[in-house]
């Protein structure tokens, strides 16, 4: 047991950690789609899981604001500056302070949920629900009011993992939340109905935690059960706290107001446009958030060794990297959103699959935001992410209302204000980087975007010619076993012909994995 878990936690290379992160994160999707399969399969999209979905927002909002990844991106790289100063004396204390002051914050935050369940769900989150759907929101909501608690212990360990370059566990706790929320899908809920699923999402929240724990074992942490004020470290993470918790909250603040135009358009509305969401997501987390999360404490390692030009050669390298793999995959979801939502709704949803392809544009431009929020957070600086994203939702929430309206596009509103917003966004921080970090975007990489670019429209030609010839989707194609062969087959081909696009239009990002398949072909063919 002793080996396995110091080999499951010994530290791993940035290129390394990434392919963890992103192999861990397509199951931990793979396992989030099949949970809301069997929801809907269960429930319907209705009332019962619009309430499911509200339950979720202020127990996510005070997380969001709270811990999330404010946390990380503000501890990480003072924790670091501690180690790489051999101080772990200072990083121990910093630690236990953080875990401390964040358990006793989110406590108090979670029974303030509890105790005002009613008035935020009746008149803040969803004023349109009637009244047995709001009841049932309420009660679930004060249920999964634990998760912040829970999630602000495992943040912090997690986020000392990653420091020190474990990643495991860390790539592990998602699966497992999704895991517990299908027991509670499976198990719990043929006897107390859709709440059932709330005490599921308990589940998964411990799991989440001990996942946390394992990965903290052979590290050496000398935990404390007091708050060291006087630490330098914990007083800077303080003060670099509110600005990215703000951040975060703000943008979570435009998922509350999409949830309460929602709420005031069809029942179903909240879970459509929420499920639509969720596998627009998909993507951003295999590609975006993967990348962003391995590379963010090489990146911050390399200013505090005051190697400014290493920063800007490896924050362009993976640029690079989440834009090629962010591209064909935009393409390929737009052609392939049929198949898509007929692996959570097995009849389809015309609904999901139009909020979907108005999507796709964000899938690109939030992959993106990851590593370009990040850059500014391995600076120490998380005001100027702060402002950019006040003016963000600003937009977003003027849009949203103007496009919602019954009038005008109704619920795709919400979709098309959150692309449109997802480009203004990114163009604004790369606006202010480029101006930090002069040649970040030369013409070297401008020109190797615009082969890209080139490369994805081939590939969006031959996707649609296997989406609308060889292999459409048929009325009668609901069950795994008819569409993920299918799909397999029309995303596989696609990204092949990606590949060899790449290949030449002389993209360097496509030789290792060129090199790779070679590798295999020659090892099997030896064999």
């Amino acid at each position: 047991m002793n080996k396995l878990l110091a080999r499951a936690n010994r530290s791993i290379s940035v290129a390394l950690a990434a392919w963890l992160l992103a192999g861990s994160s397509l199951i931990a999707q793979v396992l989030g789609l099949l949970r809301e399969r069997l929801i809907i399969a269960n429930f319907d999209i209705g009332s019962a899981v619009d309430a499911y979905r509200v339950a979720f927002t202020i127990p996510d909002f005070m997380f969001f604001i709270l811990v999330s990844g404010a946390l990380s991106v503000t501890f990480i790289p003072v924790f670091n500056e501690r180690l790489s100063k051999g101080n772990k004396k200072s990083a121990w204390e910093l630690s236990s302070s953080l875990i401390n002051f964040m358990a006793m914050l989110t406590f108090v935050a979670s029974i303030l949920i509890i105790i005002f369940a009613d008035p935020l769900v009746r008149y803040v989150v969803a004023p349109g629900l009637d009244e047995q759907t709001t009841f049932l929101a309420v009660s679930m909501m004060r249920i999964i009011a634990i998760n912040p608690f829970l999630f602000a212990i495992s943040s912090v360990l997690t986020s000392m993992q990653q420091a020190f370059g474990r990643f495991f566990f860390f790539a592990l706790a998602p699966s497992l939340y999704s895991l517990g929320i299908i027991i509670g899908v499976q198990y719990i809920a043929p006897h107390v109905g859709i709440m059932g699923v709330a005490y599921g999402v308990v589940i998964g929240s411990v799991l989440q935690l001990f996942a946390a724990c394992m990965g903290m074992w052979g590290m050496g942490f000398d935990y404390r059960s007091r708050i060291f004020w006087r630490n330098l470290g914990f007083r800077k993470v303080l003060s670099l706290l509110p600005a990215r918790s703000l951040d975060q909250g703000i943008d979570y603040f435009n998922t509350l107001v999409e949830t309460n135009l929602a709420s005031r358009l069809r029942a179903g509305a909240i879970a459509s446009y929420q499920y639509a969401t969720t596998l627009h997501m998909v993507p951003i987390t295999l590609i975006g958030v993967a990348i962003s999360t391995a590379a963010f404490p090489k990146m911050t390692e390399r200013l505090n060794q005051g190697r400014p030009d290493l920063f800007k050669k490896e924050l362009q390298a993976i640029l690079r990297v989440i834009i090629w793999l962010a591209l064909p995959t935009a393409v390929i979801t737009f052609f392939c959103r049929g198949y898509l939502v007929r692996f959570l709704d097995g009849n389809g949803d015309s609904t999901i699959a139009t909020l979907l392809g108005l999507l796709v544009v964000a899938i690109l431009f939030r992959s993106i935001y990851h590593i370009a929020s990040r850059a500014f957070y391995a600076q120490q600086d998380t005001r100027t992410p702060l402002y950019i994203s006040l003016a963000a939702i600003g937009l977003n929430v003027g849009l949203a209302v103007y496009l919602a309206r019954p009038d005008h596009f109704g619920i795709y509103g919400l979709a098309i204000a959150q692309s449109l917003v997802a480009v203004f966004e990114v163009t604004i921080l790369f606006m202010v980087l480029v101006k930090r970090f002069p040649g970040t975007l030369d013409l070297v990489f401008m020109n190797a975007m615009l082969r890209m670019v080139s490369a994805s429209g081939l590939t969006g030609i031959v996707t649609y010619i296997l989406v609308s010839f060889i292999f459409p989707l048929r009325a009668s194609d609901s069950g795994f076993m008819v569409l993920v062969p299918k799909f397999v087959f029309i995303a596989g081909i696609s990204l092949l012909s990606y590949f060899l696009f790449s290949a030449i239009f002389r993209l360097t990002e496509v030789k290792p994995v060129i090199e790779r398949v070679l590798k295999i072909a020659f090892r099997q063919l030896r064999a």
